[in-house]
């Protein structure tokens, strides 16, 4: 293969492939710029490996960006359990609300916004979160799983069963909401989409009578609700387009996202379905409940 074919296959995996990578690593990591960091250093592996001798760079990136992921969280927890005992760091409940500036911006979300991510990021083992984000979340096989973490077939199995019950066990009213296999579909196109502009591929993901509307927070003037598809798709593209980063992470059972700019928290898009097309886009974008969200992504995992 000519090294200007293998750079443009480079080229393409990068605009195919990065967005759900990204995904991928964030649900991992917990955090976007750590995410978006692993999966730069897969791309500059990418560069230096024969691209003739991979048949599937999807395939490769993602076993790559899970195995950084990996010795990310092992070297996470290793610092941690050099500095503190390992029984007082097991769990970090989320920020008191004591923490915020005044009492009255103690705004929540209903039990599901939580973030049960953070349960995922500190009751579970660094093998056991990584089995559990590729096989529970993303749908991998057991078999593609287990060559990821350099284990056999069975003992992922068994790794999921771990982390599993003591996400149950852990739980304490937090509901960790798995998405559907259906709504995975849905989430990973839209996120494709948008990070490539691709006015296309929005809208078919979104229902033809959708709408979509904006939560500013108190004091704001409403924007309003926009309805069609193709006026909710342009005003996604304005806002969540390439240069925001998507990633998905269920709220109360509701397929969302939450969307970064420059790395910081900037929004959060809740999906209402119809079927397996999107029929609501609610974005929310108070200052006050971004704010609990971010401390709550910012917590050390």
């Amino acid at each position: 293969m000519s090294a200007e074919r293998g750079d443009a296959r480079i080229v393409r995996a990068y605009r195919d492939h990065r967005p759900y990578l990204i995904d991928l690593a964030f649900r991992m990591l917990g955090d976007i710029g750590a995410a978006e960091d692993a999966v730069q250093d897969a791309f500059t592996r990418l560069l230096s490996a024969d691209v003739s001798e991979i048949e599937d760079e999807r395939g490769w990136l993602i076993v790559v960006t899970s195995r950084l992921c990996l010795d990310r969280i092992r070297s996470a927890r290793s610092r941690r359990e050099s500095a503190h005992d390992a029984s007082e760091i097991e769990f970090v409940a989320p920020p008191a609300q004591g923490r915020l500036a005044d009492p009255a911006d103690r705004v929540t979300f209903d039990d599901g916004v939580s973030l049960a991510l953070l349960v995922v990021l500190q009751r579970l083992s660094p093998a056991e979160r990584v089995v559990f984000v590729l096989h529970d979340i993303f749908r991998m096989p057991f078999s593609a799983v287990g060559e990821t973490v350099g284990r056999t077939e069975p003992a992922c199995r068994q790794l999921a069963k771990r982390a599993r019950q003591k996400i149950a066990e852990g739980q304490q009213g937090i509901r960790f909401d798995v998405a559907s296999a259906e709504h995975r579909l849905v989430t990973e196109k839209f996120i494709a989409a948008c990070a490539t502009g691709d006015l296309d591929g929005l809208l078919a993901v979104l229902a033809p009578d959708a709408w979509g509307d904006v939560d500013l927070g108190p004091g704001v003037p409403p924007l309003g609700v926009v309805h069609g598809a193709e006026a909710v798709a342009g005003n996604l593209l304005r806002f969540w387009g390439p240069e925001a980063v998507l990633v998905s992470h269920p709220i109360a059972g509701q397929p969302a996202l939450l969307g970064f700019r420059g790395r910081d928290l900037a929004g959060v898009l809740v999906f209402g379905m119809r079927g397996d097309l999107i029929q609501s886009v609610h974005v929310i974008g108070d200052p006050r409940k971004l704010s609990i969200l971010g401390l709550q992504l910012s917590a050390p995992a």
